[in-house]
């Protein structure tokens, strides 16, 4: 395949790490250098000949440096065409130099907004200069090679040293596909950041770093990830996430969020198997496993406290795909790391984003996630009998779990632990039927504990069947035109019923 030898490159870059090895492989080469400011310097210390671009331009860097390559004679040297007739008499003309190779990055926009810096300070990182560099470069890949990060460095050493300091025209085509890449990922972040205020109904996501998984769902299907888990969580033992773990640890986290006392939910298929809260996190998985020991093996378990040994043990004798923590003791970890495909995560203390999105037919829906969390003040009693001091903290307990249940959902509980739930039914009364009937083939005495819906009862048939089971206290967003039916129900039979006004739908 025909190559193409690198004369002449602009060099202009924020980050000067990794370049060195370019610069020895450019000079070795005999290639001419131009270059701004900061980068001119570097270059210079490094041994290189360097021609500014403001003796090319014969005009400085102004505007505190907001305008340095702005000029026809860098744009001309990038954009015209080779094998143009016209381009090349206009560039003898007015004196342009070629320029075969761009070696550019931009701005850190990004990185100064998570730094949470003032507005001013975001914008003067809206890079100009380099951006227009990057598009230029990869429009005319057919003559020019662009380097738009220093992540390539490495690549473009290796590709000039195998090729004698030449490229081929697919190698400049792929490393401008690079180049928009970068350039529509910077773009997005840029509109995503101004868009906080007048919130334009667009729709504009940009996730650069994917991690390839073994498959989807199922084998027949791939799967990716998109993402920066690393931020997140420090995986210490096991084998690579699959996409199946990363959604039921996404459900794990979410649930693993609600609660400040120490606290173990155990997930299966993004429904929780097993919740409970205690004095010491030891006690809570324990309580969690005891709901319902049976779908546990090769759940997800999440514990908000540090795993101590004594956890360890007990956490050992399960069989369980993924373990989420704050930190793990020592001999914890030990143990827990004697099974090699066990996946142990520790979990950062990250913010995570406040949108969810999805494909759906042809298009995307997005939403706020749904951040409500009911407590006592929530919750507004209909009854005449008020639920006791046991049964309201058992009701923001079972108010919890149900949030982060499949709709249509029902869950039974005590103050301190998930006794069982009805995931994921066609009606609420079968969702009711089959929580029921799991706490009881479990051995649970289901009048210790109180009902939680995710929405409102049409009818009163599900308070009628939970009297019948024992129950005696209900929380409910409420909103039906037949509450009354299931208020009075509950009145002619001493039940209490607090309504909260939030539904928690879950598909």
């Amino acid at each position: 395949m025909e190559t193409t030898k690198i004369k002449s490159a602009l060099i202009s870059v924020y980050y000067k790490d990794r370049l060195e090895p370019l610069v020895e492989l450019l000079k070795a080469n005999g290639v001419t250098i131009y270059s701004t400011g900061g980068t001119q310097t570097f270059l210079e210390e490094q041994g290189a000949n360097v021609v500014a671009v403001e003796d090319l331009t014969a005009y400085p860097s102004i505007f505190g440096g907001r305008v340095k390559t702005l000029h026809p004679k860098v744009f001309g040297g990038i954009l015209h065409r080779r094998d143009n007739d016209s381009d090349l008499a206009e560039r003898e003309k007015f004196e342009i130099p070629p320029i075969d190779l761009v070696v550019v990055d931009l701005y850190p926009f990004e990185e100064t907004v998570a730094s949470g810096a003032a507005e001013a300070d975001v914008i003067e990182k809206i890079d100009i200069g380099g951006i227009s560099l990057i598009r230029a470069a990869a429009k005319n890949f057919k003559d020019v090679l662009i380097v738009s990060s220093r992540d390539q460095y490495d690549e473009v050493v290796e590709l000039l040293q195998e090729k004698d300091g030449a490229t081929t025209l697919e190698d400049r085509k792929r490393f401008a596909a690079k180049a928009f890449d970068i350039s529509s990922h910077y773009d997005t972040h840029i509109f995503n950041y101004l868009n906080q205020e007048s919130q334009e109904q667009v729709f504009k996501q940009s996730v650069r770093q994917a991690t390839p998984l073994r498959y989807g769902e199922n084998p027949h299907q791939q799967g990716t990830f998109f993402g920066k888990l690393e931020d997140l969580f420090e995986q210490l033992n096991g084998k690579q996430l699959s996409y199946n773990n990363l959604v039921d640890v996404d459900a794990a986290v979410a649930l693993g969020a609600e609660f400040e006392e120490p606290a173990v939910a155990i997930l299966k298929h993004t429904n929780a198997c097993g919740c409970a809260t205690a004095d010491t996190i030891k006690e809570a998985y324990l309580l969690a496993l005891s709901s319902d020991p049976v779908s546990a093996f090769g759940g997800v378990i999440i514990a908000n406290r540090p795993i101590d040994l004594g956890t360890a043990d007990e956490l050992n004798k399960l069989f369980f795909e993924v373990l989420i923590a704050p930190e793990y003791d020592a001999d914890a970890l030990e143990l827990l790391c004697s099974k090699k495909n066990r996946i142990l995560l520790k979990q950062k203390p990250v913010e995570l984003s406040k949108k969810q999105f999805k494909t759906l037919l042809n298009g995307v829906i997005e939403q706020d996630k749904d951040l409500k969390t009911e407590t006592e003040a929530d919750f507004t009693t209909v009854t005449q009998r008020e639920p006791t001091a046991e049964e309201k903290k058992a009701l923001v307990f079972a108010a919890k779990v149900c949030k982060h249940t499949k709709s249509n959902t029902i869950v039974l509980a005590t103050d301190k632990m998930m006794f069982s739930s009805g995931v994921g039914q066609t009606s609420r009364v079968d969702a009711l039927r089959q929580a029921i009937e799991k706490a009881q083939s479990f051995g649970f005495d289901i009048s210790k504990t109180v009902m939680a819906s995710d929405a409102f009862f049409p009818f009163p048939d599900c308070v009628e069947i939970a009297d019948q089971a024992g129950i005696k206290a209900v929380v409910q967003p409420g909103g039906s035109i037949k509450d009354k039916d299931s208020i009075a129900y509950c009145d002619a039979h001493n039940m209490a019923m607090v309504m909260t006004g939030v539904r928690h739908f879950k598909h």
